[in-house]
C-alpha cells in the first residue's frame, strides 16, 4: 500500500524485519532502504560571519534556479548532494553566523533528504500527533493534560478502570498502555458502537483486548435502577441455526407440492415436446436448481455468522453488566464532549470507596457546575479544579530558550476521590443538632481572672 505523509510517498515493504528507531532513505519508487550513517567531516573549518544585519534576503542570492533543483533531482542525486550544491551557490551563507548556517542546513535537509524513520507507537507519539493535526477529534485533549490524567486517575496494572471518552480512543489506548494488559477495563460508548481509531495506531497485541469490554451508556440507568435483564439474549448460535435449518427444510418441502397443484390442470391439454428442446429445458432447471441451492447455502452460511456475532456480543455485553453490578471499580476517567454532571454522578455508583476520578473538559464552566453538584450532593473529597500550563523551551549550546509560540490552553480537569456516602443521614453543614461545642479548654473564665 502507497503511504503518503509530509508530501512524500513511499512503500512499507522493506521496513518489515528491521527494529523500530531505524532510519530509511526513500530511493526511487518509493522504496525504503536503510540508511547508512555517514561521518561528518570537520576538518576544514567553516568560515562564518559575526553579524547577520548586513544580509538582505532578496531571493536573488541562490544561484540554483527552481529547475536546476529538479533536474538535479532527475539525475537521481541524493539530498545530501542537492544540500551541498545549494550551499555552495549561496552568495550569503559564507556571511552568516554559525548559528544561521546550521539552521539554514537543517532547514534544507528536511526539504531535500527523503528520510524516514519508523518508531514504536506510544501515548506521547500519537497524543502529539493528534494534538497537532487533528485536535477537534479528541476535545482539543493537550498531551500533557492527558498524562495528568493517567496520574491523577492513579492508573496501574491490576486495576479495574471505567473510561468514557469521546477522543476517538486516544485515552482508552493510554490507559491500555498503562495498565500493559493486567486488570479490566470497561469502556461506556455512546450512540452504536466504540469509537477505537486511536487505540488500533497502539499496535497492542490480542491478549490486550481480552481484558477490555463495553457498555452502552444507553443501558446504564436501567442497570442502575436493577430493570436490565437477560431475556433480550438470544439462545446459543447452534439451536438457532437447528431451528432455522428445521424451518427451511419445511419451506423446501412445501414448494414442490404448490408446484405440482399449479402443474396439474396444466397436464390436461396434451402438447407436442421436441426431444431437443425436452434436453435444453432439462439442462436449465438443473442450472437453476444449482443456483437456488448454491444461493441457499449462502444465505444461510450469513444468517448463522450475523447470529453468532449478535450473540458473541450480547455476551460480551453481560459480562460487562456483571462488572459493573460489583461496583467495585477502581477509578473513572471521563473525557468526553457532553456534559460531564450527569455522567459522573451516574458512573460514580460504580467506584468503590476511597478511590479517584478524574474528568476533563475542554471549558471550564461545565466542570465548575459539576464541582458544585458535588459539594451539594456529597460522597467525595479532595475536589480540585485545575488547568495544566505548558511552554516549550529549546535547549542547544548556547541558544537556549522560551519558544516563541505556545498553546493557548490544554483544557480542564476536575479530579477527586470517593468515599463512603450514606443517604439517609443529614448534611452535617446544615444540620443544628450535629454542631460540636467549643472545647471548654478555649473557653474564657471569668472567674480565674486577677481583679
Amino acid at each position: 500500500r502507497k503511504i503518503i505523509f509530509e508530501k512524500q510517498w513511499f512503500y512499507l515493504d522493506n521496513a518489515i524485519g528491521h527494529i523500530y528507531g531505524t532510519t530509511f532513505e526513500v530511493t526511487s519508487g518509493g522504496n525504503l532502504q536503510p540508511k547508512q550513517e555517514v561521518e561528518e567531516t570537520t576538518t576544514e573549518t567553516k568560515e562564518a560571519g559575526t553579524d547577520n544585519r548586513n544580509i538582505v534576503d532578496d531571493g536573488k542570492s541562490q544561484k540554483l534556479t527552481h529547475d536546476d533543483i529538479k533536474a538535479l533531482k532527475d539525475k537521481g542525486i541524493k539530498g545530501q548532494e542537492i544540500v551541498q550544491q545549494l550551499i555552495e551557490n549561496s552568495t550569503t551563507f559564507r556571511d552568516k553566523t554559525e548559528f544561521a548556517q546550521d539552521k539554514y542546513i537543517k532547514k534544507k535537509k528536511k526539504k531535500y533528504e527523503a528520510v524516514v524513520t519508523i518508531v514504536k507507537p506510544s501515548t506521547r507519539i500519537l497524543s502529539t500527533m493528534y494534538y497537532a493535526r487533528e485536535p477537534g477529534k479528541i476535545n482539543h485533549l493537550r498531551y500533557d493534560t492527558l498524562a495528568q490524567m493517567l496520574t491523577l486517575g492513579n492508573i496501574h496494572a491490576g486495576n479495574k478502570m471505567i473510561v468514557m471518552e469521546t477522543c476517538a480512543g486516544l485515552v482508552l489506548g493510554a490507559v491500555m498502555e498503562r495498565m500493559g494488559g493486567y486488570g479490566s477495563i470497561i469502556q461506556m460508548y455512546p450512540g452504536g458502537g466504540p469509537v477505537r481509531a486511536a487505540t488500533s495506531c497502539f499496535g497492542f497485541p490480542k491478549a490486550f483486548f481480552d481484558n477490555l469490554h463495553e457498555f452502552p451508556l444507553s443501558k446504564v440507568q436501567s442497570l442502575l435502577s436493577g430493570t436490565f435483564t437477560t431475556e433480550t439474549l438470544p439462545a446459543e448460535p447452534e439451536e438457532n441455526a437447528l431451528v432455522e435449518e428445521e424451518s427451511n427444510g419445511l419451506s423446501e418441502e412445501k414448494q414442490p407440492s404448490l408446484q405440482e397443484t399449479e402443474e396439474e390442470p396444466a397436464a390436461e391439454a396434451p402438447m407436442e415436446i421436441n426431444p431437443a428442446e425436452e434436453q435444453d429445458t432439462m439442462d436449465i432447471n438443473a442450472e437453476d436448481v444449482e443456483f437456488k441451492e448454491s444461493k441457499e447455502k449462502e444465505n444461510k452460511e450469513n444468517v448463522r455468522e450475523k447470529q453468532i456475532k449478535q450473540w458473541e456480543r450480547r455476551k460480551k455485553l453481560q459480562e460487562a453488566a456483571a462488572l459493573l453490578r460489583e461496583k467495585n471499580a477502581d477509578g473513572l476517567i471521563v473525557a468526553s464532549k457532553f456534559h460531564p454532571t450527569p455522567l459522573l454522578l451516574s458512573l460514580l455508583e460504580f467506584v468503590a470507596p476511597s478511590r479517584p476520578f478524574v474528568v476533563y473538559c475542554q471549558y471550564k464552566e461545565p466542570l465548575l457546575e459539576c464541582y458544585t453538584k458535588l459539594r451539594e450532593r456529597g460522597g467525595v473529597i479532595n475536589l480540585k479544579l485545575s488547568e495544566s500550563w505548558l511552554r516549550n523551551y529549546q535547549v542547544l549550546p548556547d541558544r537556549s530558550h522560551p519558544k516563541l509560540t505556545m498553546s493557548g490552553g490544554g483544557g480542564y480537569l476536575l479530579s477527586g476521590i470517593t468515599v463512603v456516602w450514606e443517604r439517609g443521614k443529614p448534611d452535617c453543614s446544615n444540620s443544628e443538632a450535629l454542631k460540636v461545642e467549643e472545647p471548654s479548654s478555649k473557653r474564657c473564665k471569668l472567674q480565674d481572672l486577677p481583679c
